[in-house]
């Protein structure tokens, strides 16, 4: 049985994780690749989450059902909502939920049918963890950048943001969209594509999850920055620091 398992959105920050396990092997389930090692002494399995709702549902069942993992933490990027949350920032998920989920007339907009609910929650002694994890990651890291990241992407003062992280299988980077997702749910700090899958499926295995993510952009036109020069300056960093906090702290 694996005690944890850390998830990545992205190549690069998979590969910052994996930098952190000294004897990882890898095992293919499911057409994916799962690393089983060992981070400061503790047994873990990285993966990929796979991109949208039905391929992270498939990862987290594989994780719970195959691997047997007690508990998931997830790092990865995504768009800013919430007033204040800009690039650079980090927010750590208290809730979940699928803005694109309507199942109306004969449930309520958001709600998940059978569950009676549209939104699910963090674990609070993992996501706690999570959050002393990334402040000493906030209170190092961006000083180690170099003044020409920095500059290039405005990290000047980079924040920790906790609160409702959204979910949906829609890419959102127009202005129309991250206003619209902003009107209909105002307390949304950050939107992306798997957390609320994740939720889910951990609710129902009963496993404990927290989910952190780095802000590439606002989800908005201004989003078409050097995307790749921020997932490999910045944001692979971040996940590769956060973890290594974790796991060092405990």
């Amino acid at each position: 049985m694996t005690h944890t398992a850390i998830v990545s959105a992205l190549h690069d920050e998979l590969a910052s994780v994996l930098a952190l396990m000294p004897d990882e092997h890898q095992q293919v389930v499911g057409g994916r690749e799962f690393w089983v090692g060992h981070l400061h002494g503790q047994d873990v399995v990285a993966v990929l989450s796979g991109i949208g709702k039905v391929a992270a549902a498939t990862t987290a069942t594989l994780l719970i059902e195959r691997f047997g993992v007690k508990r998931i933490v997830f790092t990865g990027v995504a768009g800013g909502l919430g007033s204040g949350v800009q690039v650079g920032d980090v927010v750590l998920a208290r809730s979940f939920l699928q803005h694109d989920m309507d199942a109306s007339p004969l449930f309520a907009r958001h709600e998940v049918p059978g569950y009676g609910r549209a939104r699910f929650d963090a674990a609070a002694g993992l996501t706690d963890a999570l959050e002393l994890a990334c402040d000493r990651m906030l209170h190092t890291l961006p000083q180690q950048l170099g003044a020409e990241t920095v500059a290039a992407f405005g990290l000047q003062a980079p924040r920790l943001h906790q609160g409702l992280l959204i979910s949906g299988d829609r890419f959102v980077a127009t202005t129309a969209e991250s206003a619209a997702l902003q009107r209909e749910l105002p307390d949304a700090l950050a939107v992306e594509m798997e957390g609320a899958a994740f939720a889910q499926v951990c609710h129902d295995f009963g496993v404990p999850l927290a989910v952190v993510r780095t802000i590439s952009d606002r989800a908005d036109d201004t989003a078409h920055m050097d995307f790749p020069r921020f997932l490999r300056e910045v944001a692979s960093r971040y996940s590769g620091a956060v973890v290594e906090a974790l796991f060092s702290n405990r």
